[in-house]
């Protein structure tokens, strides 16, 4: 707000800045009611963040390279791919791939053997899907992006070595799913990792084998997922929060930065903390936290009182 010109849109969706609004030189702003003594024109929206979304589409749309299949690409003469695809240079298609209409595979992609995708899949230059993975329609792989990479599997020998699981299972993305620069969704060991329709993934996010990513999940940067961790519809998983393995955070569950979640969280909650715990009480611990130190010695005064005052009365009868 406070850099937009007076030939610019800008919008208000959180009531803490309003105080900023009123200085705008914007010549346009979406709110979500009047605003009394504002000089620039107000445009009245239920979301004004969704709608300066729609509007931003007007202004910049991303270039999108010209459909046809680059000279130095690499199709398998197997390979399905539908009309008006765009593969640029270095991309590599596997033997028996089948790609959908519309697709765009920026340089330095790779998809592997027996891999089947959808329409309209958009992959960033060095997004890779492991072989016989499956990615339905309408899927965004940003850079670095791998899909189906093996799972973190291994046996210890008598001797103490290591011994390799294969990871015989694959992973799955549904439609819908937009999936942030360097992270990685593991194939299962056996069965299947899911990612469930319309979730969204960040950056540098570990999502372990034969996870499932619920719908409509919002998984922040930094997030890693142990196996077999479910997570149900509409959860939010803000920055660094580390999930164990086998179990479930219900539909609805929140659960803030930097927690370590050990347990299952029930359907609705909000957890913080690590291990999390319910959120309202985790702010009254973090609030006791720094006070810690200071009970500390006000205790240690009270038992040397309390031990001074013993012995110069003798031990009670």
């Amino acid at each position: 707000m406070e850099h937009a010109a007076a030939s610019e849109l800008t919008f208000l969706a959180n009531p803490k800045y309003a105080h900023k609004v009123k200085h705008t030189r914007a010549g346009a702003v979406l709110v979500s009611e009047p605003i009394d003594g504002l000089a620039a024109a107000q445009l009245i929206s239920s979301n004004p963040d969704l709608d300066m979304a729609r509007a931003a589409e007007l202004f910049y749309q991303p270039p999108r390279p010209k459909a046809g299949i680059h000279p130095l690409a690499s199709v398998a003469a197997t390979a399905r791919i539908g009309e008006n695809a765009s593969i640029g240079a270095f991309a590599v298609i596997g033997e028996h791939v089948t790609i959908g209409s519309n697709a765009v595979l920026h340089p330095h992609v790779v998809i592997y053997e027996g891999a089947h995708i959808g329409d309209d899949f958009y992959a960033h230059a060095h997004a890779v899907v492991r072989e016989h993975c499956r990615v339905g329609h309408r899927v965004i792989l940003q850079n670095g992006v791998v899909i189906g990479g093996d799972g973190f599997g291994f046996v210890k020998r008598s001797d103490g070595t290591h011994y390799k699981i294969v990871q015989s299972g694959i992973t799955v993305i549904e439609d819908d799913v937009e999936i942030q620069t360097l992270t990685s969704v593991d194939r299962a060991r056996m069965g299947e990792t899911r990612v469930k329709r319309g979730a969204k993934i960040d950056s540098l996010v570990q999502v372990g084998h034969a996870c499932v990513v619920g719908e409509d999940n919002i998984v922040c940067a930094q997030t890693g997922l142990a196996g077999s961790s479910i997570l149900g519809k509409n959860v939010l998983l803000a920055g660094q929060v580390g999930v164990s393995g086998h179990l479930t955070i219900h539909d609805n569950a929140v659960v803030y930065a930097q927690s370590g979640i050990g347990g299952d969280v029930e359907a609705g909650h909000v957890v913080s903390g690590s291990p999390a715990f319910e959120v309202r009480e985790w702010l009254r611990a973090v609030t006791a936290f720094p006070k810690l130190p200071e009970l500390v010695r006000t205790m240690r005064q009270l038992e040397k009182r309390l031990a001074a005052l013993e012995s110069s009365h003798g031990p009670e009868k």
